[in-house]
């Protein structure tokens, strides 16, 4: 131990299917001491961060459109009437739906 080159010890717990997925990224490439693996990997690999907060936006607004449209679709079947105004409305909520979506794509690119 005295004369280890790496005398500095980082501890990571993981559960059994992270030991899983490391050891299975691990067979991918052409080693199998996880030492060196991991070492390589926390030094010179990389983390893809993808911000999801316009598609959560998305979900919420898409909900509520969804929670209207149902209420139609409800009184439609309480009354066995389409009344033109919530025709209207129904295609309303859909180009919002298209607009939202538009917003969405564009913000990926």
């Amino acid at each position: 131990m005295a004369n280890r080159k790496r005398k500095m010890v980082l501890r990571c717990p993981v559960t059994e299917e992270e030991r899983k997925l490391i050891e299975y990224k691990m067979s991918l490439v052409p080693t199998n001491q996880i030492g060196a693996y991991l070492r390589k990997m926390a030094i010179d690999g990389y983390i893809i961060y993808t911000d999801t907060s316009n598609i959560k936006e998305f979900n919420t607004e898409l909900h509520a459109i969804g929670r209207n449209i149902n209420q139609i679709a409800k009184r439609i079947n309480q009354t066995s009437s389409i009344y033109r105004e919530d025709i209207e409305e129904i295609k309303e909520r859909l180009e919002e739906i298209w607009q939202l979506q538009k917003r969405t794509l564009s913000a990926l690119r």
